[in-house]
C-alpha cells in the first residue's frame, strides 16, 4: 500500500509540475529519505513524532517578523592583523568553569526561543566576565512575561530588544521548569516534541504566564534586590567579527529562518536544501569550526537534548545561511 501511495504521488507530481517534497509531511519517513538524497554535508533523521502538527512546530518559532529592525547598535571590533583565529573554537572548552554554556533547554509548547537564547547568553557571559565568580542563572520567565516591549511572550519576541531591556530594566534569577531555583523559574513544562516518553505531550498552543514581579516564597531575596543588569547591548555582523566576538566575550544570540528540512537535522553541517520557510527562530551560537573542510557555526537549540545532535546543530558559516549572520546580538554584563 505504501509503495502504491509513493508511485501515485510521483505520478501526480510529474503531471502537475509540483515538487514531491511539498506533498510530503516533514515527519514522514519518505520525506526524511528525500532530504538525505539531497542534504550533502549533513544527515537527516527522525526528530519529531509522526503525528506532530505543523501548528505546534510554527509555535516554537518565536522570532517576530522584521526583527532586524530592532537590533541594538552595531559593534565593530578592531581586529589587528597579528590576531590569529583558531581553526576551531568551543566556548564549553574555553570556559569549562561556566556550567550554563553546556545547558540545552526545552521551551515546551511556547514560542519563547527569543527569551531563552537571550538569557542563556546573559548567564554565560556573567560567568565568563566575572571569571567564574558569579554564576547567575537569568530568568527566562521574567524576560518572557514582563518585557512588554520585547514582544508577545509565548507568541514571539525580539532578541535585540531583550538585550536592551537587560541593560535598562534588569532581570532576576530563575532556573528551569520545576527546579525551584532562583527568584522566578520557568513555568512552561518540557514536553515530548520528539518521541513517546515520560514528558507530557506537546500542545499546539501555550498561553503566556502572567508577569509577577515577586520571587518564589522559598527564595529569600526580594525581587528588586535580585535584579541584575547588562552594561552594554549591541549587534555584530560579518563572519570574522562574529568569530572574534565569540572568542573575546563568549556565546552570542542569533536569529535565523527555519525551513522545513531543518526539522530533520541529525548531524553534519546544515545547509538548506529543500522545503519552504516556516518562521524565525532564535538560538545560541557557542562556537565555530570546520568539518570535512566545511566551515560551520556550532549552535545550541532549545528543543531538548533528543532533538538534532544532543540538542546542538552545526550550520554553514560565512555565507549567511538562512540569515544566521544577519541578527547576532550580545552584550556585556554589569558586574559591580
Amino acid at each position: 500500500m505504501k509503495l502504491y501511495f509513493i508511485i501515485l504521488i510521483c505520478a501526480l507530481t510529474l503531471a502537475s509540475g509540483i515538487e514531491l517534497e511539498s506533498l510530503l509531511s516533514p515527519f514522514s519517513d519518505e520525506y526524511i529519505k528525500l532530504v538525505n538524497q539531497n542534504a550533502g554535508t549533513w544527515k537527516a533523521g527522525r526528530n519529531f513524532h509522526k503525528k506532530t502538527s505543523m501548528k505546534a512546530i510554527k509555535n516554537l518559532l518565536g522570532v517576530l517578523p522584521n526583527s532586524k529592525l530592532f537590533l541594538p547598535s552595531k559593534l565593530v571590533h578592531d581586529i589587528g592583523e597579528e590576531f590569529e583565529f583558531p581553526k576551531n573554537f568551543d566556548a564549553r572548552e574555553a570556559w569549562p568553569h561556566c556550567p550554563t554554556i553546556r545547558e540545552v533547554r526545552d521551551q515546551g509548547s511556547c514560542g519563547s526561543c527569543w527569551a531563552i537564547s537571550s538569557v542563556e547568553v546573559m548567564s554565560d557571559r556573567t560567568c565568563i566576565h566575572s571569571e567564574g565568580k558569579k554564576n547567575f542563572h537569568y530568568s527566562t520567565e521574567d524576560l518572557m512575561t514582563c518585557c512588554y516591549t520585547c514582544g508577545n511572550g509565548c507568541f514571539g519576541g525580539l532578541p535585540g530588544v531583550a538585550f536592551d531591556y537587560w541593560v535598562n530594566k534588569g532581570l532576576v534569577s530563575g532556573g528551569l521548569y520545576n527546579s525551584s531555583q532562583g527568584c522566578s523559574p520557568y513555568e512552561i513544562p518540557p514536553c515530548e516534541h520528539h518521541i513517546d516518553g515520560d514528558r507530557p505531550k506537546c500542545s499546539d498552543e501555550m498561553n503566556t504566564p502572567e508577569c509577577r514581579r515577586e520571587c518564589e516564597s522559598n527564595y529569600n531575596i526580594p525581587y528588586e534586590k535580585d535584579l541584575h543588569f547588562g552594561k552594554t547591548s549591541y549587534s555584530v555582523q560579518k563572519e570574522k567579527m562574529i568569530m572574534y566576538e565569540l572568542i573575546k566575550n563568549g556565546p552570542v544570540d542569533a536569529a535565523f529562518t527555519v525551513y522545513k528540512d531543518f526539522l530533520t537535522y541529525k548531524s553534519g553541517v546544515y545547509r538548506h536544501r529543500t522545503g519552504s520557510a516556516l518562521g524565525g527562530h532564535a538560538i545560541r551560537i557557542i562556537g565555530y569550526g570546520e568539518e570535512d573542510d566545511v566551515p560551520y557555526w556550532l549552535c545550541a537549540n532549545s528543543w531538548n537534548t533528543d532533538w538534532g545532535d544532543n540538542g546542538l546543530f552545526k550550520i554553514l558559516r560565512g555565507q549567511n545561511e538562512c540569515g544566521i549572520e544577519d541578527e547576532i546580538v550580545a552584550g556585556i554584563p554589569k558586574l559591580d
